[in-house]
């Protein structure tokens, strides 16, 4: 019914978008490193309003059917759901808010059941943070119920370290189990879920980030792909904004985050964007990775964890994404989902996506990001 509405309204931004910003980053910067932080995230660009970004992507969202595999509900639709409810609060826009909801109503019927999947593994279990952020907007105790479900699953006979039985020290691991875990706390503040998100995230930092503070894909594939530095990133990122600055770990996941942080610092490209390997200056640049670091980068400069410097950073970082970014919403040059590999050039010779959700979904956090104040 919504259908023709929601396509003038990404037509109409879009073209604003695809007119003017972002192919180049170089737009003077604001951020004087004397000064606060929070003048790094001001003046942008009309085309790189994160306002106006965020409508539009959330638009595009509203189009698509709801992305499943195998008639299940995978994580690619929890983040990109997940950044769009956040996005419609931080826009104070009740009615788009009130559209991704009903998009979502289905998962609490009977009939919609049969789409959550019952297997224990972390690209499903994630599927609770998207319920847990519904019942944050608004009380709705089946989504709490919901969801809270999925996270104690999660956690249902832990390894012997404390980590979640699921756990694969995949570097995409600790967005899919950190996230659910934080979401959890932040429903209901009961400590034992932001235990198991810092117990996580702190056993990942120790067995697998570098001196460089990025981290290699895998033990059997020692390169730093964009993507896989990027759900730790936002891992980081998240988990800390929530966790209580009292708590044991949290020491160790700001030392961790400020790490990769400095890292990722080093490697941005002229563009300012982040490469498909972060550290080849042969790769191409990627942009589910830009996304994702750079909503890592806003949440710590608005938190005052990174000083100014990181805001010029994470500022070339969303001019050069909304570059990216086509008439229509969708975001281009998005690398395909990719499998572990000790070979470089097979990195290198991804083929790139245009309008996948793993590049939506991060320009939903980093336009939700921009909006806190």
């Amino acid at each position: 019914m919504h259908k023709p509405i929601f396509q003038a309204i990404a037509l109409s931004i879009g073209a604003i978008l695809f007119a003017g910003c972002a192919s180049n980053p170089s737009n003077p910067s604001c951020c004087d490193p004397a000064s606060s932080t929070t003048t790094c995230f001001q003046n942008w660009p009309a085309s790189c309003d994160p306002k106006a970004v965020g409508e539009l992507v959330s638009s595009n969202l509203l189009q698509r059917p709801v992305y499943e595999i195998g008639g299940k509900i995978v994580y690619p639709e929890v983040c990109m759901g997940f950044g769009a409810l956040r996005f419609a609060d931080g826009a104070g826009d009740k009615a788009l808010e009130q559209k991704l909801v009903d998009r979502y109503a289905f998962i609490i019927t009977p009939e919609g059941s049969d789409s959550i999947a019952t297997n224990r593994h972390v690209d499903f279990h994630v599927f609770g943070a998207l319920p847990l952020e519904i019942y944050l907007l608004n009380s709705d105790t089946n989504y709490l119920a919901l969801g809270l479900q999925k996270a104690d699953e999660q956690w249902e006979n832990p390894l012997p370290d404390g980590t979640a039985r699921e756990s694969r020290y995949w570097v995409d691991d600790c967005f899919m189990i950190g996230i659910l875990q934080i979401q959890a706390f932040r429903a209901t503040h009961d400590p034992k879920y932001a235990d198991h998100a810092a117990t996580e995230l702190a056993a990942y930092l120790d067995k697998l980030q570098q001196p460089n503070g990025l981290f290699f894909h895998a033990d059997v594939s020692p390169h730093y792909w964009g993507r896989g530095n990027g759900w730790f990133a936002v891992a980081l990122a998240e988990v800390l904004s929530s966790l209580p600055s009292d708590h044991p770990k949290y020491a160790r996941l700001m030392d961790g985050y400020k790490k990769m942080m400095a890292g990722l610092k080093m490697y941005q490209a002229p563009s300012g964007l982040w490469r498909q390997l972060v550290d080849n200056d042969k790769a191409w640049d990627e942009t589910s990775c830009t996304g994702m670091f750079t909503d890592a980068l806003i949440i710590g400069v608005q938190h005052g964890w990174l000083d100014a410097s990181y805001g010029d950073v994470a500022r070339r970082g969303w001019i050069g994404l909304c570059g990216k970014i086509n008439p229509d919403g969708n975001v281009r040059d998005v690398c395909v989902g990719t499998n572990q590999k000790d070979d470089t050039q097979y990195y290198l010779d991804r083929p790139r996506k245009v309008g996948d959700p793993h590049g939506q979904a991060p320009i939903l956090w980093c336009a939700w990001a921009l909006l806190q104040k």
